[in-house]
């Protein structure tokens, strides 16, 4: 009988709370364009269709498209005054302004050394995080100078998902979930018990498996599971302490109690 195996085991379903963290629902209603990814702490919505980029505020609607990129991959509004997009077909991050106006554009495949980017994610300043799939390393990357300002050392596994604020970066894998700090020097790494996305608040994680969404605290190795009716969770995200889940039609918001 393999004892260490089922020591680790139990200690891994150690680390889920039995009970459930209760939600307040504050409105849902139906949500009529394109496929919403984020909305900002200043009401901005964040969506996109195949290769067009749209936000939709205060200060008015704004779009962004690049038909020499094809399809967006994945869109980061963390920082509205720097909004990245990834173009993981092209190996290419293209950089905005809150009126979608093109900051920078940084091509992956014209800089030495050659980094094949997986993920990315906003970082302070002129600062991303990206993933570079060819030495299997997170990188704090300088967009204006195009050097690398800090790195991580090897990750095992396959990478599911990245997120950042500007003092710490968790990258989760098909293993591990890994937080960093600015300078990538690894703070805390546990195992991933299936989870497939997750969204960050506050240093607070939210984390999704199948159709059921578990926060797992900051100081914290405690994962809990989320107190939510059934539904669709096409996207989810967090901003201020609240949760907003889409469903493809409906954008439902609930409030984070115990968070």
């Amino acid at each position: 009988m393999n004892y260490a195996k089922y020591i680790f085991i139990i200690l891994s379903f150690s680390l889920f709370a039995q009970e459930k963290i209760p939600v307040k629902q504050i409105v849902k209603y139906n949500f009529e364009g394109k496929d919403l990814v984020q909305i900002d702490k200043f009401g901005t919505q964040y969506s996109f269709s195949d290769n067009t980029f749209y936000s939709k505020g205060s200060k008015g609607s704004f779009e962004y498209s690049n038909l020499q990129l094809g399809d967006i991959t994945s869109i980061n509004a963390f920082n509205p005054l720097k909004i990245n997009l990834f173009y993981k077909d092209f190996n290419t991050v293209v950089i905005l302004d809150n009126r979608l106006a093109e900051i920078k554009k940084i091509d992956f495949n014209s800089l030495t050394p050659f980094r094949m980017v997986t993920k990315i994610s906003s970082a302070n300043d002129n600062a991303i995080w990206i993933f570079n799939d060819n030495t299997q390393q997170l990188e704090l990357f300088d967009f204006i100078t195009h050097k690398t300002k800090h790195k991580t050392l090897p990750i095992d596994g396959n990478v599911l998902d990245l997120k950042s604020n500007y003092n710490f970066c968790w990258l989760l894998t098909d293993s591990y979930i890994y937080t960093y700090n600015y300078f990538g020097s690894l703070i805390s790494k546990q195992p991933n018990n299936s989870f497939e996305q997750l969204a960050e608040t506050n240093g607070n994680l939210v984390l999704r498996s199948n159709n059921n969404l578990f926060l797992l605290s900051k100081n914290s190795n405690q994962i809990t599971k989320l107190d939510l009716p059934k539904l669709l969770i096409k996207r989810f995200f967090v901003t201020n302490q609240t949760l907003y889940i889409y469903d493809g039609e409906m954008l439902h918001q609930y409030q984070l109690i115990n968070e």
